[in-house]
């Protein structure tokens, strides 16, 4: 399990951890059309979770802004706006409110349940059919963190069924990924990540010498 005193630091916090780690994930993804499509999706996820946003005119640049910034502006999509990275670090975005009430699911977190509320009042329609798969996803990378031993795919449909009052349900045809995929993937971001670390740790040490 990881605790917040192992966890990175985020750079916004208004949309919290899960949505950084859909960011990572889709980072990994080879197809450039995927990354795209996912791009969007997590857009569109950022906006449910923190429905301030909207507030603004230019809420989406906003969005796609703040997902680059999270992203450490290395994420290869085709952004429909101009980004900078030093007028995207000079916003100030407004630290989102989280209510007081207990988590179902621990091994979730605030923020994915907060986001399967939002998208359970969602009408029915693609877009809630694509945000619904991609929390499903989401649920089982979490659940594999929490524990790798096992996880059973019905356990993660009824959890998403009673965490969204019934009103999410997954399509027919919707197969969870494999185990390792996920796994893998969650390796390869820590080992990009370190990777990383292991880097600037270098070029410090190379500064410094």
């Amino acid at each position: 399990m990881e605790y917040n005193t192992q966890r990175n630091q985020l750079p916004i916090t208004d949309y919290g951890r899960n949505v950084a780690k859909m960011i990572a994930y889709a980072k990994t993804l080879a197809d450039r059309g995927e990354r795209n499509k996912m791009a969007n999706t997590i857009v569109e996820t950022m906006a449910l979770v923190n429905p301030k946003v909207k507030e603004r005119t230019d809420y989406r640049r906003i969005l796609w802004d703040h997902m680059m910034m999270l992203a450490g502006f290395d994420f290869d999509v085709d952004c429909p706006y101009p980004i900078s990275r030093e007028e995207v670090e000079e916003v100030k975005p407004h630290p989102m409110a989280y209510s007081d009430n207990k988590i179902h699911y621990r091994h979730y977190g605030r923020a994915l349940e907060d986001l399967i509320a939002a998208v359970a009042q969602m009408p029915e329609g693609e877009e809630k059919n694509i945000l619904s798969q991609q929390i499903a996803h989401t649920m089982k990378r979490q659940y594999l963190q929490w524990n790798r031993d096992s996880v059973d795919d019905n356990l993660i449909r009824e959890q998403l069924a009673e965490l969204s009052g019934g009103r999410i349900t997954l399509p027919a045809g919707f197969q969870f990924r494999d185990s390792r995929i996920y796994i893998d993937a969650m390796a390869a971001v820590a080992a990009k990540k370190e990777g990383s670390k292991k880097k600037k740790k270098k070029k410090k040490q190379n500064a410094q010498s």
